[in-house]
């Protein structure tokens, strides 16, 4: 089964990886992905599997070869002379996930607690990790995946030596980068220009443009500081919000071409990095532990 890798690398699925021969594609990886969605509203115009197209269509391009897969120093190469980029096994995605109020009430969500979901992706990271894949590269296509998915990394981290390396495409181009593809108007809510474009990169044909008019998003806090707004009805929203006009096909191969493209310099840098050691027996000792003096005692 290892020989069926492309010669420039590439991915081979999970799924077909006959049990009696698990070890030796485990050991021939370089790493395991596990893409992340969601089966969620985002309006009358992008499909229910919108999350899962992206994640899915992100993993796939994640060990392409080529010019854009080769580390900044070079690399490999395959008998064409293009460079090989590394060996992946691409697991089956997780379709359902815990869902924000702003859409649990939208028909088609599907939405798992989030205390059930931090569970069940620590049981399926640390299956994956268990069948030899120390290396796990999870791509996310779902915002609200990054706090249960990141939960259940830290839980699995305890537990398993192992490299655990979360993407969300989303993250991978920049407000900047938005604002010079669609001009000044916001693009980067559910559903709305950024995200419908990624779809279009994909699967156009999921896509109906004539669905909706555009529905402009409730305007940001007029601060620079970070922060966290989470609002039960935000309005406008429909369950989605955005200036779909905006969207379209060339935009969508510009932000799959990006973003695949950085991926794949990520997933190269964390390839090379040295895997992480095997975890101590107990905890390094502290100076009471050791012997040394006892702390003093505040006055």
């Amino acid at each position: 089964m290892s020989a069926a890798w492309p010669a420039g690398g590439g991915l081979v699925p999970a799924a077909r990886i006959p049990g009696g021969e698990l070890a030796a594609v485990a050991e021939a990886a370089d790493f395991a992905v596990l893409p992340v969605g969601a089966v969620e509203w985002h309006g009358p115009h992008l499909p229910l599997g919108t999350d899962l197209i992206l994640a899915e269509g992100f993993a796939a391009e994640s060990a392409l070869g080529g010019d854009d897969a080769a580390p900044s120093g070079g690399g490999t190469t395959t008998p064409a002379g293009r460079a090989a980029g590394p060996r992946g096994v691409l697991f089956p995605a997780v379709p359902y996930a815990a869902c924000p109020g702003q859409t649990r009430p939208w028909p088609g969500t599907v939405a798992i607690r989030p205390e059930i979901a931090v569970g069940y992706l620590a049981d399926v990271i640390e299956g994956i990790v268990a069948a030899g894949f120390p290396r796990l590269l999870i791509v996310n296509g779902h915002d609200a995946n990054m706090s249960t998915v990141r939960a259940a990394m830290e839980w699995v981290s305890g537990r398993r030596t192992a490299s655990l390396l979360l993407v969300n495409w989303f993250q991978l181009v920049t407000p900047a980068e938005t604002t010079e593809l669609y001009g000044p108007l916001p693009a980067r809510g559910h559903g709305g220009a950024y995200e419908t474009s990624g779809v279009l990169g994909f699967d156009p044909d999921a896509v109906r443009l004539d669905a909706v008019a555009d529905l402009p998003p409730k305007p940001k806090l007029p601060v620079t500081h970070p922060y966290v707004l989470v609002e039960s009805r935000p309005d406008p929203w429909q369950g989605w919000s955005g200036h779909i006009s905006l969207a379209g096909e060339e935009a969508g191969r510009r932000v799959r071409q990006l973003a695949g493209a950085r991926l794949r310099e990520v997933v190269a840098a964390w390839v090379a990095a040295p895997p992480p050691a095997p975890p101590t027996d107990a905890p390094l000792p502290t100076d009471a532990t050791a012997g040394g003096p006892e702390p003093e005692e505040a006055p």
